[in-house]
Order: structure tokens, then sequence, then C-alpha cells
């Protein structure tokens, strides 16, 4: 049986419409997801949506509906954001689904009969925008004007509520970073939660009695469970917890993938959690950086805010995935334009690969029929060319795995460069007239590299690169046939003949910079 991978997305809190962050953390955990089918390994991709919490009560109050509604309404514009950016996930979760309600009152009941639980009398500050208590020292400001590290307003709360025992597990938290340095990444966020650990954790509030819009306690009228509590507990539902079956295989989690504002929940409370239920915390937890426009951050005041179908309306969904993978440090915060994203695909997909593929393909096409090119007169410069593809695959390959996204198509952008040098320097439309042996050997070597190109970059552009690898013909999709000859003879053999191309890669107008 194939390795399992277990991959997520942190699921979105839709109190309003999908922005671009949500689109860029869908897109980075897809291209990973099917990286990894191509591994070969067994992959579960979960994504979905937060919807409970006090701010889904507080939005649908003041749009006059009920926070049910507004969640079916919300969640159907994250569903279909999904679908639209060919995001391959294997469960769309929803918090308001009966089997993730069941996980929960699980889960906590797991926690209470570890004695993690117990009720008293909360009193502190706490952010709705955030769902999220702070204490004293993380504030900023003074009096009315106090705002969360995430620079958000915050009130002083006063109610009843259950606490869950954090403080028990500073040591065995500090325990599991030393013992797995790459639980936390990037170094930055590990080196961050490491500090906030250190310094001491507070037992945590979990549960609220102000509202009623969530997971009911067990056993506790008139409590709900704590946004966070119901939320993280999604990546079990989705495996199957508490009843385990097959998809239990996939627990541990192998990448928690999130943006660095929610880095404490996941790498602080959410294995607390864990260790309280008996259960084991995931491998790896990732925090990415944000998206800025044109360097400024998003905001409704400032009217920057871009809606990622539109942005992918104008632009094409597979040039939006490769721009935010490719020009995007991962990990680090980056810019985006609608322009720079028009230019770097032009630049590398229309100009480099998309040129390399289609005039190699025209020209078989054209002159030879369409028909496959035989052997002919080898040199040394063909071996020499497809070892060097070789080594740029085994580059992209490695940097992919280390979530080394942007380094890895760099990779792949520099073999594409080495394939237009050499189909440059050996010019086959004018072998085709004063040495056709040699033409058709250099033909091969490029479809053959073209191929290889395809195969390598499928997880980052999926529709575009399966589009090439369909001129190629069926055996050309076989994605283990990455680096071997023999689907290019079975394709031969076949009969297959290629037709004339239509260009896959369309370049883009670049507007004005605002």
């Amino acid at each position: 049986m194939a390795e399992p991978f277990y991959i997520t997305t942190a699921i979105s809190y839709p109190n309003g419409r999908p922005h671009i962050g949500h689109a860029y953390e869908a897109i980075a955990a897809d291209a990973i997801a099917r990286f990894q089918r191509q591994a070969g390994r067994d992959v579960r991709f979960q994504t979905g949506t937060d919807e409970h919490g006090l701010k889904m009560v507080q939005t649908a109050r003041d749009r006059g509906t009920s926070p049910r509604a507004l969640a079916d309404e919300m969640s159907g514009h994250f569903h279909a954001m999904a679908d639209a950016l060919d995001i391959s996930y294997d469960r769309f979760i929803r918090t308001v689904d009966e089997d993730h309600h069941r996980a929960s009152r699980a889960i906590w009941q797991a926690m209470a009969d570890a004695g993690d639980l117990y009720l008293d009398r909360y009193e502190g500050w706490y952010s709705v925008r955030d769902e999220a208590f702070y204490d004293e020292k993380e504030l900023t400001g003074e009096g009315d004007q106090r705002l969360s590290p995430q620079g958000t307003p915050v009130e002083w709360t006063t109610e009843e509520t259950w606490f869950f025992r954090l403080s028990k597990y500073q040591q065995p938290l500090l325990d599991l970073y030393a013992a797995n340095p790459d639980f936390i990444r990037p170094e930055s966020r590990r080196n961050e939660v490491m500090r906030f650990v250190e310094g001491g954790l507070s037992d945590l509030s979990v549960s609220r009695t102000s509202f009623d819009w969530g997971v009911k306690v067990p056993g506790s009228d008139g409590h709900v469970m704590y946004v966070w509590v119901d939320a993280l507990t999604n990546y079990l539902t989705g495996v199957g917890y508490p009843d385990g079956g097959d998809l239990w295989r996939f627990w541990p989690a192998d990448l928690h993938l999130i943006g660095k504002d929610i880095v404490r929940f996941h790498a602080v409370y959410w294995p607390a959690f864990l260790m309280s239920a008996n259960i084991a915390p995931p491998k790896s937890v990732f925090g990415h950086g944000f998206l800025l426009n044109r360097g400024e951050k998003m905001s409704k005041s400032t009217g920057n805010v871009v809606d990622p179908l539109e942005l992918a309306e104008a632009v094409g969904v597979d040039a939006l995935r490769y721009f935010l993978l490719r020009d995007v440090s991962f990990g680090q915060d980056g810019s985006f334009s609608q322009e720079a994203i028009a230019v770097r695909a032009n630049a590398d997909l229309a100009n480099s690969f998309g040129n390399l593929a289609q005039r190699t393909l025209s020209f078989i096409a054209k002159n030879l029929g369409g028909t496959l090119p035989d052997g002919g007169r080898a040199e040394e410069g063909d071996r020499q060319l497809l070892d060097a593809i070789a080594g740029f695959a085994a580059e992209f390959r490695a940097r992919f795995e280390a979530l080394e996204l942007g380094l890895a198509l760099e990779a792949w952008i520099g073999a594409v460069f080495e394939c237009n040098r050499y189909i440059d320097a050996q010019a086959p439309w004018t072998l085709r007239k004063t040495d056709p042996e040699r033409m058709h050997a250099v033909l091969g070597t490029l479809v053959r590299a073209i191929h290889d190109l395809a195969i390598l970059i499928l997880p980052v552009v999926p529709a575009s690169a399966a589009k090439v690898l369909d001129q190629l013909g069926a055996e050309a999709r076989d994605h283990a046939a990455l680096g071997r000859g023999d689907w290019y003879d079975a394709l031969k053999a076949s009969g297959f003949t290629l037709a004339s191309p239509t260009p896959v890669f369309p370049r883009l107008e670049v507007p004005e910079a605002a």
C-alpha cells in the first residue's frame, strides 16, 4: 500500500467572501498535494470553512439573517473558489457537519477524562475578530484603544467558562519542539512559538455562554465550545475520528498549511489538546506569509482588497498559480499585482516553455506529418541536455519536498532555458535541409525534454501542463515516466500522429500600473 500523506489548509472563516490570501493558501496546498501524488503517495487533502463563533453571530445579526443562513451562503463562495482555482481537495469540510460535531464532542470528552477541563470564571481581554484571548502583557495601546498583537480591537470579557489546563503542557510542548525541529516551519515561526511557550502558559478558556452558535459542550447546558477547539478538531474529523476506520491511517497529519497569524493556535493549543486526548500531534505546521497588493497590506478601508476569482478571470488560473508560487518566497510575505503576474507568465510560461513546445511540436506536425522522429544520428549534446534536465528535475523535487516552492520553480525554468539554448544551437529548421538524420535526433531529444518539463510542472499549472501532455499522446500522461524513454517508444510503436498543436500558454496583455 502506498505511503499515506495528509495535508490540510486552515479552514477559512466565512464571515465575508474569500480574498486573495485564502486563494494563495489553497493553491500552495494543492500544488504540494499534487506533487506528493506524483511521488506515489496516497494523498488526502482537506480544506473547508470554520463556521461557528461570535463573529458569525455578529455578522449575521448585522445583515438581518441567521448564523446558519450566513454560513451556508458564505461557505458556498469558498467552495466555489476552490473549484474555480483547480484545487484537488478530497474533502471540503464544514464545521456545521454532523460528523464534525460528533468529533468535537469526542475530543472534549477525552480532555475531560484526562482531568484537563475545569469550570471557573473568566475575566480578561478578548478579540472578537481573532476569536482569541490575550494576556495583558501582549497588548498595545491604552484604555479603550487596546489592541491585540494582530492589531485588532480587544474588549474586557467576564463570564463563566470551562478552562483547559494549558499550563500543564508547557514542558511537554517544549519537549515536542526539541525532539521535532521541523514541527514548526519556517524557522522564524518556530522561534516565535518557543519564546511564547518559554514565557509561561496560562490555562485557556475553552467555552462561551454569551452566544449559542457552536458545538454544545457535553453535559454543560448553556456552554458552546470556544471556536478554536471546534475548528482545530476538523483535522481529526476528516480522517474519521473518533470511529477510526480506514481513514485513520492518515493520522498524524503530515502538514498543516496555515497563515502566520494563526501559528499559535496550531503549534501550541492544538498539540496540547491532542496530548490531553492521547492522540499523536501532527508532524509539521507551516506558517506562510501574507500577500501584499503592490507592497501594501489589503484592507476594505483602502479599497485594495482583491477578489481572487476576478483576478483569475483576468490573468488565467494557471498564470495566477504559477506567479504566486514562483515569485512569493514561501514562508515570507510577498507582493503581487496584475501586471507583475502578466510579466512573469509571459516570460516563463508563454515565451520560454510555451514557445519551446509550440515551435517543436508544430515543426514535427508540419515537416514530419506528425510522426514522431526516428532515432536519427545522436550526438553527445543530446545526452548532455537530458542529463541536465534530470539534474534540474532532482533539484525541483528536493526543493518541493522541503517546501521551497519558489526555488523549485527556479530549477524548472532553468531546465527550460537549457532546452531553448539547445534548440537555438541545433537549429532543426536548418538541419531539415542539410542533415535530416541529425534533425530526427534533435527533435526526438526535444520531445522527451518537453514531456519531462510538463510532468514536472503539472502540480503547479495542472490544466496547462495536461494540455501539453495531451498533445504528446496518452502514454505521455504516465507520471512515473519522468526521465524514462519507454513512454516514447510505446507511443511511437502505437502509430500515434501528432496533430498541429495549439498554443497552451497565451501571452497576457500587461496592464499599465495603477
